[in-house]
């Protein structure tokens, strides 16, 4: 049986690449599948297979403008030649959902969510673009989420990362899907004596309101610490002052370290899944999270053993209650409660 394993694009490691490779794993013969990669978004792992490309790779700035060049997805997607493939496996946020494959052939995408700039997070990613790219991205979302809704249905089985993104897959597409939460690698995960500081991190974009954050600590002067990159990056320091401190990217185990010593981990995002909550708690760490999306089911915020607390608004003023009511209970979390919750969530159990 041949295999194929196609990923939106290997430029940076984050929860979806991650993903991609544990995939790969199961198929050691598997030939690899991509718009674009850079050695910086390649796993280690995947280095000696056949990797292939679309002609996106080719483009000046293909590698670095990827996330610009939205309305060459759909023909990017379908010049990627996968004929003689008997199976093929799919992990995407983007459009490789819509890979043309031979007749007979089973199409299993692993869905990170439906494309959030053309659906529920239109208007939202529309309202911060400057005004030449949200002049060409108004002119052909519509034609792009027409593909991507053709494109759904040559998919054979839809897997959800999250019962969240299933009932997105469901109203949107009109699909079924299985649920199969994505991989911590537990053997990253150690225990250290946290710090009084609290945590952020993951890629600085608008959607993730690291602001509020750094606002809520703030106001309370809390001494807050930030692992990340991101365009984001020059107004959030703008915008912060001493109690805040920018680590910038971190290596791997720099990061899980960074884990390790925080009294807790904020995270404000409405996240499809959200593997920064469950890497902290795999430290033993709690999390102070937004109530909404997929923190619902990495954290638990209630019950005998919780995990973390929820704030219900993405605002400064929530934030600043969900910081009050972990500390006003901080004595009943239990490091080994909560890293036994994210045992549950381990690569094994994922393969």
């Amino acid at each position: 049986m041949r295999v194929a394993i196609v990923h939106h694009w290997f430029v940076t490691r984050g929860g979806g690449e991650r993903v991609a490779e544990c995939i790969a794993s199961l198929f050691p013969e598997a030939e690899i599948f991509t718009l674009v990669a850079a050695p910086p978004g390649l796993p280690a792992s995947l280095g000696s297979r056949k990797l292939h490309t679309s002609f996106l790779q080719r483009l000046p700035f293909g590698t670095t403008h990827h996330r610009h060049m939205m309305p060459l997805y759909p023909a990017a997607t379908e010049s990627l030649d996968l004929r003689g493939f008997d199976l093929v496996i799919s992990s995407d946020s983007g459009p490789v959902k819509g890979v043309r494959v031979d007749p007979g052939a089973v199409h299993i995408c692993y869905c990170h969510s439906p494309i959030r700039y053309l659906y529920d997070g239109y208007e939202d990613y529309r309202s911060q673009m400057g005004a030449l790219v949200r002049f060409v991205f108004t002119a052909t979302a519509g034609r792009v989420r027409r593909w991507d809704l053709e494109a759904s249905k040559r998919v054979t089985y839809f897997i959800a990362n999250s019962n969240y993104v299933a009932e997105r897959i469901g109203r949107i597409y009109g699909r079924e899907s299985t649920v199969i939460h994505p991989p911590i690698d537990l053997g990253l995960a150690r225990f250290a004596v946290p710090g009084n500081h609290y945590l952020c991190a993951g890629r600085l974009v608008g959607y993730k309101r690291t602001d509020l954050l750094i606002q809520a600590c703030q106001r309370l002067g809390r001494n807050l610490r930030i692992a990340g990159d991101g365009p984001e990056l020059a107004n959030l320091k703008r915008d912060a002052t001493a109690t805040t401190k920018f680590l910038g990217a971190l290596e791997t185990d720099a990061l899980w370290q960074e884990y390790a010593e925080c009294r807790a981990l904020l995270f404000a995002a409405d996240e499809d899944f959200g593997m920064v909550p469950l890497e902290a708690q795999a430290c033993g760490r709690p999390v102070i999270c937004y109530g909404a999306g997929g923190s619902l089911e990495t954290v638990r915020g209630s019950g005998n053993l919780p995990t973390g607390v929820y704030f219900s608004e993405q605002t400064v003023e929530s934030a600043i209650e969900g910081i009050l009511l972990f500390e006003a209970q901080e004595a009943k979390f239990d490091p080994h409660a909560i890293r036994a919750w994210a045992a549950t969530f381990a690569t094994p159990i994922f393969l």
